[in-house]
């Protein structure tokens, strides 16, 4: 019976390497015992911002078993998205937007989960047992059970590094009722470095291996609904989607060539160095068709489009002036504050007097807050 599950381990492996997949390993389902307490410990702490959906599935995120009593295995799953280009190259173009490698190409949900189901298939064809798949869309620690499956292990900027993929790794995880033998589980081997603490620009990481969310710009640009708050704007600089520069600095990177990235991630054109001014122009239906197919649909265009305005009022661009104004009667308050305060970064002067004209008749607190910090920063 042990060589026939050692088959079967062995057989699946090949089976995800056929489909895609760079890294796959087995995990118990009783395997991150630690997960619970460290997940109770973040959400006390507030370290999650406004994703209210951690707290309140946390006793199912806690653990496989809370998610579906029956598992009894966890088939643990890396897809690499390994970029080809310097993530960080257009920190030097600042009228340009930077988005995140991992959103340039196909949204990785519909890629990965493809695969993952195919797998599953695989799976219940050849050995039987219930299956589940989730890939990010479900109350899942990905990364603890990815570790506890020998894929790597979380790095002091709290994500997966692998041996093989570095950084850049997307997870999917595929629950089963069958007992598959099961991996050693990964190692850290961060030692003493600490070159994605360093790199943080906002100082989100509060000691290694914590993260504090409501400083990530990736929480903040992509996550986050509402106004961005001052203190963050000029570390956000360009980035419009996400960021990559706690991933792109870790020395493991240099094994990710060796894993072979999924063609569907290269990146789209249009989505590799988005001109500033294109981004501030987009309505509803612009946004729609840009983004078609790409994971970045799901913040939607308001989201967007502050962003967006965040940068420009870092680009120094006066060029960017008239369409930053022009988003000052934007419907959406988000849009109009960043607005505001881009447009007194660029033009003080265009400033001023827009805000004669409309400061008096604003509405919405968080704009009459937009115009009152605008007008008491330093000139």
């Amino acid at each position: 019976m042990v060589n026939e599950i050692h088959s079967l381990e062995q057989r699946l492996k090949a089976q995800a390497m056929a489909l895609g997949f760079a890294a796959c390993g087995v995990a118990r389902a009783d395997a991150t015992p630690l997960a619970a307490a460290r997940l109770a410990d973040w959400l006390a702490n507030g370290r999650h911002g406004d994703m209210i959906w951690m707290e309140a599935r946390a006793p199912e995120r806690a653990s496989p078993r809370g998610l579906w009593g029956e598992v009894q295995s966890v088939v643990a799953l890396g897809m690499s998205y390994a970029p080809g280009f310097d993530p960080v190259a257009l920190e030097s173009a600042p009228e340009h937007g930077r988005i995140s490698a991992y959103a340039q190409g196909a949204d990785y949900h519909d890629v990965v989960k493809r695969a993952t189901k195919a797998l599953a298939r695989w799976l219940v064809g050849t050995a039987g047992g219930d299956v589940k798949v989730f890939v990010d869309t479900a109350p899942v620690m990905e990364k603890p059970l990815a570790e506890a499956a020998g894929l790597g292990w979380q790095g002091k900027h709290t994500n997966l590094v692998s041996p093989i993929g570095g950084s850049w790794l997307f997870l999917g995880a595929l629950y089963t009722t069958l007992d598959i033998a099961a991996d050693a589980p990964g190692r850290d081997r961060c030692g003493s470095c600490q070159a994605c603490l360093s790199a943080c620009p906002t100082a989100a990481f509060p000691a290694p291996y914590q993260l504090d969310a409501r400083r990530c710009i990736s929480y903040l640009t992509i996550e986050h609904k509402g106004p961005i708050a001052p203190e963050f704007r000029e570390a956000i600089g360009n980035r419009v989607y996400g960021c990559d520069d706690c991933l792109a600095v870790c020395p493991w990177n240099k094994f990710a060539a060796t894993a072979r990235a999924n063609r569907a991630f290269l990146p789209r054109a249009e989505l590799a160095a988005p001109d500033l001014a294109d981004l501030l122009a987009l309505d509803d239906a612009g946004f729609r068709t840009v983004f078609a197919g790409s994971p970045i649909k799901r913040i939607g265009r308001d989201r967007m489009v502050r962003n967006a305005l965040i940068a420009a009022g870092n680009s120094a661009s006066i060029r960017l002036a008239g369409p930053v104004c022009a988003l000052l009667d934007d419907p959406a308050p988000a849009v109009r504050g960043a607005a505001i305060w881009a447009l007194a970064r660029l033009d003080p002067a265009a400033w001023r007097r827009e805000h004669h004209r409309r400061a008096p008749h604003e509405t919405d607190a968080d704009v009459q807050a937009e115009w009152s910090f605008a007008a008491a920063a330093p000139r």
